[in-house]
């Protein structure tokens, strides 16, 4: 059966005829070797070309990362080999490595050697450490030879093709050949060893239009694939998937099984001949170089096939290798992100290639899918309980489990025995478990059956990417492309419709009615309780309880939810790299959560206690998105967030107090707004004093007539140097001469030679004489041309009458002081200026 994986073009770049391709093991970079002379750096996931390197005038048809060093070599057609920087673009080293053109360049795994093969019919190894020097030539061909490749189960050896229609495997130390593989009828192009399982196994490709796979262990040939109308330029074995991937001259690039040999899948992309493929280790991306271009795709899916238990053990597939282990078995103290320190046990292998692997509801089985077939295990012993054919396998709540075996063909099982076979008459790509069995049709609707009878009890029209059951199995979560449907599902409006005959064409209508819908792509998901944890596509740990979403951690690269621990109160994720970290989630917060949500306020009242301090604000925060802000209140510990709660609920003393603690200016503005519009003008004054909100206490104490506040405000204002509302405070008080003594005390001596002139004109000789002062040091000629009236009263008439004028209004003014205060120059002569003396 085939594998049926989903193929992605994930980047195609246009370029020159592109000789070969190579992918870093870390970064998310496509090395590709152009015949024009340039190598071309390209970020395959964000589509941009980072560099492009000059190498030479003449093809460059082989180039590859040596990522421990930081560097790319390439082999021309110039016979030289070239090392460059990547992050400098520096030129490290440059040297003739062969009398004919260079076909492939190799980079041992482990040891700092390049092995490089020529149409000179040798090759070379050479030791960046002792300056490139050749250390072992090989020879033994007699016509080109077009690859080398090490072999990744024993790094010592490697392989060699050429067009004398040979295979030679070498070792390091030796310059004759191990032995030699003959069965081509013409020129062998490429090689490429087989990294994964136990199978000894060598590929290659040749102008005879086959692919051969070869035992080099028993020097046989084990298959031949004769699917190409031209000659074949390059092959691989996929690092991780079961896969052998083919590229020819006639186009195409063919994709087989590598354990039944069946021709998966063909791409022809339109961009002509077909020269090199790369495969990365730990992803499903692969390379391909065109004679127009090159090309990344995707092979399926990158999520680590694993499946967690109740009890913490995990168990996963690794090629067909099964290991397990045990999140109980971490040491010290468990960090939220950080690796967990496990140990792995091998627990065997399994007979298909395993691509889905997922616990029974108890944790005493497992069921492995994989190649049109599935096996059930035993969970510890890992021994062989069923099997059968079928493309998927879920699980019922109570153990029972459903099988789809093609489009239109699902049969129920229980106790591992068929019970019955449902009757479809539609195309099902897809089956989920739960407390109703699911199936999916295309991208247009998923119908829902009854476990026990296998009736049709429910189709809902929406694309269905996923669907989560709670345990009680009162909530489903359906996930589409975009969005997360949540819908509660009635249990007893389902058992009458069952009851009736059940025969509407859609099902029964109250079997599910919606609850919230949240808008993202879920990745992973699992329902704790009524709160739904889960990853999404921007690779966030979020939780949803009653529609109110929120974000648990960021996480730094592609994670999946694997399962939650309630006694440790801690999730589990595992990374393509079958890393497993851990977050903590308080059950306590989940509980009071849902008890929120279910309007059970006195079981909630009973959980609180048990929620830390620090995680109360996150709940505060829930309470208010649930309405709730006078309980949200109570609870809050941020003295920031329990004010804007305090002020949406207007509760001013609740407000003042917490002000009161803090001392925030800002928080006593918003505070002083706030009682002024409630016409609480005495705490508005308080407030307004706090915050030092000087234009609000000036319109407040101006429009009160508050002589004493306005006199206080013109000391505070002028201490923190808002001397424009100090003077305006002094004019309204009538105290002249302090708004003379403070546009002298800012500098602005000619404003305040136009003050007393018109306001205090027996100041105005002192201050004509500081204006001359100052402006002697700009313009002395400008300085002389001041007049001052009490010289020349010609050029000023009347102004004696303005200085009878100050005189008669002090006189008059200072027994009216306000509330008995003295006046507010007593004590001072006319013509005393505290500034000015």
């Amino acid at each position: 059966m085939p594998l049926r994986l989903n193929i992605r073009r994930k980047l195609t770049s246009r370029s020159d005829r592109v000789k070969s391709v190579d992918v870093h093991p870390d970064e998310p970079w496509m090395l590709c070797s152009l015949y024009n002379g340039h190598v071309h750096l390209w970020n395959f996931q964000t589509q941009t070309l980072l560099k492009t390197f000059e190498v030479t005038e003449l093809p460059v048809r082989s180039s590859k990362f040596i990522a421990r060093k930081q560097w790319i070599v390439c082999g021309s057609d110039d016979l030289n080999v070239r090392v460059f920087n990547y992050n400098t673009m520096e030129k490290i080293k440059t040297f003739e490595a062969h009398s004919d053109y260079l076909r492939c360049v190799a980079v041992h795994p482990q040891l700092p050697y390049v092995v490089t093969c020529s149409d000179d019919m040798t090759i070379k190894i050479w030791d960046w450490e002792k300056n490139w020097e050749c250390k072992q030539m090989y020879e033994g061909h007699s016509h080109y030879v077009m690859q080398v490749v090490f072999n990744p189960k024993d790094p010592n050896t490697f392989a060699s093709a050429s067009l004398d229609r040979t295979i030679k495997v070498w070792g390091l130390n030796s310059p004759n050949p191990h032995f030699t593989l003959e069965g081509h009828e013409k020129g062998v192009n490429c090689i490429d060893y087989f990294s994964g399982g136990d199978k000894p196994y060598l590929i290659s490709g040749a102008d005879d239009k086959t692919v051969k796979v070869w035992d080099y262990q028993a020097r046989t040939c084990v298959q031949t694939l004769s699917d190409h109308s031209h000659n074949v330029s390059c092959v691989a074995f996929h690092p991780d998937l079961p896969l052998i991937i083919t590229g020819s001259e006639d186009g195409a690039v063919r994709i087989f099984h590598s354990n039944t040999f069946n021709l998966e899948n063909t791409l022809n992309y339109g961009m002509e001949r077909v020269w090199s493929i790369a495969c990365k280790k730990g992803s499903n991306r692969v390379a391909l170089g065109y004679d127009d271009g090159s090309v990344m795709i995707k092979l399926g899916k990158e999520q680590p096939v694993a499946s967690m238990d109740q009890g913490g053990k995990i168990i996963w597939a690794k090629h067909n290798e099964i290991q397990m282990v045990n999140v109980k078995s971490a040491q010290g103290e468990i960090q939220d992100g950080e690796r967990l320190p496990l140990v792995v046990k091998e627990l065997g292998n399994c007979e298909i290639y395993p691509q889905k692997l997922k616990h029974d509801p108890k944790g005493r089985v497992a069921v492995v899918c994989g190649d049109g077939e599935y096996i059930i295990y035993t969970a510890l012993a890992w021994r062989n309980k069923s099997f059968g054919n079928a493309m998927d396998v879920v699980w019922a709540h109570n153990g029972d489990y459903a099988t789809r075996e093609g489009p239109s063909k699902v049969k129920l099982y229980r106790d591992f025995k068929e019970r019955q076979t449902l009757s479809i008459s539609y195309t099902v790509d897809a089956i989920y478990g739960g407390a109703m069995l699911g199936c999916r049709s295309g991208q247009d609707f998923i119908f829902f059956y009854d476990w026990e009878s296998g009736s049709p009890v429910r189709r809902i029209d929406v694309n269905v990417r996923n669907v989560f059951w709670s345990e009680s199995s009162q909530l489903c979560a359906i996930a589409s492309d975009t969005s997360m449907f949540v819908l509660k599902h009635d249990k007893d409006a389902v058992v009458q419709y069952l009851e009736q005959g059940g025969d509407d064409e859609d099902g029964c209508e109250g079997a599910f009615e919606p609850v919230y819908e949240v808008q993202e792509r879920i990745s992973t998901g699992k329902w704790l309780g009524d709160c739904f944890v889960y990853t999404n596509g921007n690779d966030r740990l979020n939780y949803c309880v009653g529609g109110e979403v929120q974000t648990l951690h960021h996480l730094d690269r592609r994670m999946y939810l694997l399962g939650y621990m309630a006694k440790e109160n801690r999730l589990y994720l595992i990374d393509k790299e079958f890393n497993i970290v851990s977050f903590e989630l308080l059950l306590s917060v989940l509980e009071y959560k849902t008890c929120i949500v279910r309007r059970d306020f006195e079981t909630a009242a009973s959980i609180l206690p048990s929620i830390p301090s620090d995680h109360r604000n996150k709940v505060a925060r829930f309470l208010e998105a649930q309405g709730l802000k006078e309980e949200a209140l109570q609870i809050a510990t941020d003295p920031d967030y329990r004010f804007e709660l305090a002020v949406g609920l207007g509760k001013l003393e609740e407000c003042y107090a917490i002000v009161k603690e803090s001392e925030s200016d800002t928080k006593w503005k918003q505070l002083g707004d706030l009682v002024l519009a409630a016409g609480n003008f005495e705490l508005a004054i308080e407030c307004l004093s706090r915050a030092k909100d000087h234009s609000a206490q000036l319109l407040l104490y101006s429009c009160q007539g508050d002589y004493d506040g306005m006199r206080q405000l013109a000391k505070d204002s002028a201490d923190a140097g808002r001397t424009n509302i100090a003077f305006l405070c002094n004019f309204l008080l009538g105290d002249k001469m302090e708004c003379l003594n403070l546009l002298c005390a800012t500098g602005r001596i000619p404003e305040a030679a136009f003050f007393a002139r018109t306001y205090l004109p027996s100041q105005v000789t002192k201050m004509v004489d500081l204006w001359k002062e100052d402006l002697k040091g700009i313009n002395e000629k400008a300085a002389e041309s001041l007049s001052d009236p009490v010289s020349y009263p010609n050029l000023f008439p009347d102004f004696d009458l303005g200085l009878i004028a100050e005189h008669n209004f002090n006189q008059e003014r200072r027994p009216a002081a306000p509330r008995g205060l003295p006046p507010a120059i007593q004590g001072e002569q006319p013509g005393y200026c505290r500034v000015i003396s």
